[in-house]
């Protein structure tokens, strides 16, 4: 089972840098294309919080209140969100005169921010698996999904700021490792979270509604663009929810 987890989160991580490293290869055809990789996203992320863990979560509830731990999830995410922007705004204010001082603070925001997100995704990933494989197999596909986007934006603030490609690889590549710290360590102390996977699953849930709702969906509204190319987003958002819905029935 280790191994098994190991190779999802392995996938899941190095399948989330491929976006940045496209970047690097050709720059503005990636980000011409970033927002249909947002929509696609979006909806792997509801695909997999309605069809997979939510049901996967009742499943194993045994009289805990998963709608609960989905809200939960959804306003500690808002929370930590909330606090990064002020962070981050606070930074902008306080070094307005030092702009390379402010660019490292900001690079420095990205980087642990990044390895929080990616520990998070190794424990998910890990937590997914040890209540079933065909669930832990989906929620490496999600995670992969909607970090792909991720990357490509953190690529492009990481070189726009000046430093190096060969640092930015190996930056993105650290923390992305980190997910598979986070996944060795759910798998190590399964015995004494057993009773909490329930609870790790409807938090999981309300972080990818959180994600989806919050900052994918308003980004795909926002971007102006041509008619034709407005249908082909929503047509990838509705893609990416249902084709989560196929695949955990094909896995069941």
């Amino acid at each position: 089972m280790l191994l098994t987890i190991l190779i999802f989160t392995l996938i899941g991580s190095v399948a989330s840098l491929i976006g940045g490293l496209i970047l690097l290869i050709s720059q503005k055809r990636t980000l011409k294309i970033s927002h249909l990789l947002i929509s696609f996203a979006a909806g792997t992320l509801l695909g997999t919080a309605f069809f997979d863990l939510m049901p996967e979560a009742l499943e194993e509830a045994n009289g805990t209140n998963i709608f609960l731990w989905v809200i939960s999830g959804i306003l500690v995410f808002f929370i930590l969100e909330r606090f990064l922007q002020w962070f981050h705004h606070h930074n902008d204010d306080d070094h307005k005169g030092l702009e390379k001082a402010k660019r490292k603070q900001i690079l420095s925001l990205i980087i642990i921010g990044d390895s929080i997100h990616n520990l998070l995704d190794g424990v998910v990933i890990a937590a997914s698996f040890l209540v079933s494989v065909p669930l832990g197999i989906v929620t490496a596909f999600a995670v992969a999904a909607h970090e792909i986007p991720q990357e490509i934006g953190d690529f492009a603030i990481f070189l726009h700021n000046g430093v190096s490609r060969k640092k930015t690889i190996i930056i993105n590549l650290l923390s992305a490792v980190v997910s598979i710290f986070g996944a060795v360590v759910t798998f190590y102390i399964r015995d004494s979270i057993q009773g909490l996977l329930p609870i790790l699953l409807s938090i999981t849930a309300g972080f990818f509604i959180y994600i989806a709702s919050s900052d994918l969906i308003p980004e795909i509204h926002q971007h102006e663009g041509k008619k034709g190319l407005a249908f082909i987003e929503t047509f990838l958002l509705i893609l990416g929810a249902f084709l989560v819905y196929f695949l955990v029935g094909l896995l069941e």
